[in-house]
């Protein structure tokens, strides 16, 4: 189940002398990570997570999932960024986003409280309607503003529609362990709890409840799932000729150092959209800053190259492109004779659309490189729980190698709380009064 790397298209842009240059540098970042002797070392845990997680709490997760499948028939997710990102694209790529409207096993699932809008949060409410529904709510804190809101609506609708008591029943919050003030809540209005722990951070955190409670309730298989993480941890053994997190981390810090700033991930797989969304906070929260760090941006083919081809092939050659392939698709089609031919398209008939999404990436990833686009290629097999947990640690455990390779601490991200700052002393909350004036005034 373990995640490939090829690195055939590389050819030109990067030779095996640079790879054993850096192949010091590639181990001491890995050593680093696995002694835990580098900045961030507070939040390993994830590291281990595919075999040491809590099993008991690993249990009410498949309890709870089950009660929610039951007795709801809208599952509503509450939490922002890595409160719900991981537990989106996991879901989406297991069951496609089109899940909800396909009927697909279980409660409809959305997510609410990653923005401000308030279009967006009417119409999650609209789609509860008269429905039966549960929230779970993630956030360590219980304070942070864009969930916060959001639970306070969905809080309310709940209690109108089920009492107090009732509400209680169908309110799960995924919070610290023992402090902060939605755990306080909690436990004084007798909400069910889930840790977030407190050695992982929220983009590494959709191997814990924070992640596996709403993919339970979506009906995937979370045993599965994890046993698909622990067999790429056991795979990656921190040599950076076979382990393949390495040789990605190795190759995206030299492509770096020629001034290749910008990384598109890549995929020819609708579903794969929001493990695209995942993996760009995953990097840009890991490895931008100190004034560094690679670019995250996606792109899904053969979609996109409609609208971004023309820049990926002939823009500024600052870029490149890391393509995930999945050797197996989810269902195929096979192309039909059409009598008249009218689109000439009959040369095609007999071949399965797997075939054409294949070629069709042979073709662009000959072009991109011509066009001067170094391309890594990685690949799972399918799109199972297995393959999908083996993604998620593969992808985890690279980006932190590759941020120790760049010298900086992959696990804070201090530049996150300016904006808050700003937005808490305009919105008028109190503690923030000497800031408003200033703020107000920059804005005439």
């Amino acid at each position: 189940m373990s995640v490939k790397i090829d690195l055939h298209h590389l050819a030109g842009f990067i030779d095996d002398s640079e790879l054993s240059a850096i192949a010091p540098q590639v181990r001491l970042a890995h050593e680093t990570l696995v002694n835990g002797t580098g900045a961030g070392n507070d939040f390993l845990g994830w590291m281990d997570l595919p075999e040491k997680y809590d099993r008991e709490e690993f249990a009410r997760i498949h309890a709870a999932a089950k009660k929610i499948r039951t007795d709801s028939e809208v599952f509503v997710v509450i939490g922002i960024g890595g409160s719900y990102l991981g537990a989106r694209a996991a879901i989406e790529y297991l069951q496609s986003q089109n899940r909800n409207a396909l009927k697909k096993t279980g409660p409809q699932v959305y997510f609410a409280g990653n923005s401000l809008s308030p279009s967006a949060l009417s119409e999650i409410l609209e789609l509860c309607g008269e429905k039966d529904f549960s929230i779970n709510v993630i956030s360590k804190s219980g304070t942070t503003t864009e969930p916060a809101v959001a639970f306070r609506v969905f809080r309310g609708l709940l209690e109108k529609k089920y009492g107090k008591q009732g509400a209680a029943k169908r309110i799960y919050c995924t919070t610290d362990r023992a402090r902060g003030t939605l755990k306080q809540l909690a436990d004084r209005e007798g909400f069910e709890t889930f840790v977030v722990p407190d050695n992982v951070g929220g983009r590494y955190s959709v191997l814990t409840a924070v992640g596996l409670l709403p993919i339970a309730v979506a009906g995937a298989d979370i045993d599965a799932l994890m046993a698909g993480a622990a067999e790429e941890r056991a795979e990656l053994n921190g040599d950076a000729s076979s382990d393949a997190s390495c040789l990605y981390a190795a190759v995206r810090n030299i492509l770096y150092r020629k001034g290749k700033e910008t990384e598109i991930l890549v995929s020819y797989e609708p579903r794969f959209q929001m493990m695209c969304e995942w993996w760009k906070q995953l990097c840009g929260e890991s490895e931008g800053k100190n004034g560094k760090g690679l670019f995250p941006a996606s792109v899904v083919f053969s979609t996109d190259l409609h609208s971004m081809g023309q820049y990926i092939q002939q823009g500024r050659r600052s870029l490149f492109e890391t393509v995930v392939l999945i050797d197996k698709p989810a269902a195929d089609l096979t192309i039909e004779e059409d009598a008249d031919n009218a689109d000439g398209l009959n040369f095609l008939s007999g071949k399965t659309m797997s075939y054409v999404n294949r070629k069709a990436f042979e073709g662009t990833v000959l072009a991109h490189t011509d066009g001067g686009v170094p391309n890594i290629v990685l690949s799972a097999p399918d799109f199972s729980e297995k393959s999908l947990g083996a993604l998620i640690y593969f992808f985890e455990r690279a980006i932190a190698i590759s941020g120790y390779m760049l010298g900086i601490n992959p696990f804070d991200q201090p530049g996150v709380e300016s904006y808050k700052k700003n937005m808490f002393a305009l919105l008028g909350k109190p503690g923030y009064e000497n800031e408003k004036a200033n703020l107000e005034a920059r804005l005439k």
